[in-house]
């Protein structure tokens, strides 16, 4: 019998937070559910976080994951965008305070994905697909890249070994 193993992942952002869940079966790696978080731009900010916190709280509450996964913050050509990408990190982070967090970096998620770390966001998204048995590619990329995220949470979870340190 296989061990249940689930992770969720959270692709950050303001207005737009991607999530994914995917877990091991007997069939192999499938998605148990997948969306956004989406907050209105004319809300106030502390309003949005705590909406963004409590969705995610509450989808840590449905899914009792193994693991949770949330994309690093890397580069970003906006610093703006930057610093409120690093915030709802720190919010998703809050949220999931009681359950084992796992960082990856835009490049350590394609080279998990694809075993590429410059793909493209194109060839992320079908990679998800193949390896989640999904009937079409998983839209929209928010939420793609939440389940992507959560990929390679789950590979992390099920033992699979994988060149951490491998160029990226």
């Amino acid at each position: 019998m296989t061990q249940r193993v689930i992770a969720l992942g959270f692709d950050p952002g303001l207005a737009t937070t991607g999530y994914g869940v995917v877990r091991k079966s007997s069939n192999g790696w499938e998605a148990a559910a997948g969306g956004t978080i989406e907050t209105p731009p004319a809300t106030a900010r502390a309003t949005r976080f705590q909406k963004i916190y409590e969705e995610a709280r509450a989808l840590i509450q449905t899914y009792h994951p193994d693991g949770v996964a949330i994309e690093e913050v890397y580069m970003a050509k906006n610093t703006r965008t930057a610093m409120l990408t690093a915030e709802t990190r720190g919010v998703l982070l809050l949220a999931a305070v009681d359950v084992p967090i796992y960082c990856y970096t835009p490049l350590q998620v394609k080279k998990q994905i694809t075993g590429y770390g410059r793909a493209n966001k194109k060839q992320v998204q079908l990679m998800v697909k193949r390896l989640l048995h999904l009937s079409e590619v998983p839209q929209p990329d928010d939420m793609a890249d939440g389940l992507a995220i959560a990929l390679c949470c789950l590979i992390e979870l099920s033992g699979v070994q994988t060149e951490k340190h491998a160029y990226l």
